[in-house]
């Protein structure tokens, strides 16, 4: 249960209406369960309890895969204690946590994540334009970077060290040109044809 019991009547019909608004616009792409006012018929279970975000999303597949978490608040909610009580245990879900808070209380609720380390992917603002209640993305977290390992040449790009060869004693690494070379060795010059010589009498 939040931590905020009891929520004047305006706020709490205003933090409802939110909810089904969302419903409404997310159940396109996801599976969408909801938690209004005192209901928890959607729970999660994160660490060792229980505990009822105001709307689950799921795949739409056979597997109904947990994709995310959203916490609607009101300007009376956005405050050190929810923030400790609920943000921070819905973000080590493991799924997505969304945070809708009223456009006023933005940098409140920014900075209420940064001091209690709470894992947020996305903070969203809404407000109310006449009879329409627009939603604005204000802050996306980065992502936990995913440590890599370095990579490996393949084998095929590695060339083999040229052998050395010895000559005179001396160890002499081969040279691309002169690899031929040594392949083949050079032809000795044949001696000449010995001059005629005079007969002995």
């Amino acid at each position: 249960m939040s931590p905020i019991l009891v929520r004047p009547v305006r706020e709490q019909l205003e933090h409802d209406r939110v909810i089904r608004l969302l419903q409404a616009k997310l159940k396109r792409k996801h599976e969408v369960a909801i938690n209004v006012g005192d209901e928890q018929l959607a729970g999660i279970k994160i660490g060792p309890g229980q505990m009822y975000p105001d709307l689950v999303l799921s795949s739409q597949d056979k597997g109904h895969r947990l994709e995310g978490l959203i916490e609607v608040e009101t300007g009376e909610s956005v405050n050190h204690l929810e923030a400790m009580a609920q943000w921070a245990h819905f973000g080590r879900a493991r799924a997505a946590f969304h945070l809708y808070v009223p456009a006023a209380a933005v940098d409140i609720a920014r900075r209420l994540c940064i001091e209690n380390n709470v894992s947020v992917s996305e903070i969203w603002s809404y407000h109310n334009l006449g009879d329409q209640t627009r939603f604005t993305l204000v802050a996306k977290m980065a992502q936990k970077p995913v440590p890599r390992l370095p990579p490996v040449a393949p084998v095929e790009a590695v060339k083999p060290k040229p052998a050395p060869v010895r000559a005179n004693g001396a160890v002499k690494a081969k040279s691309a040109a002169g690899s031929k070379a040594a392949a083949k060795p050079k032809a000795r010059p044949k001696p000449a044809a010995p001059k005629n010589q005079k007969k002995r009498k």
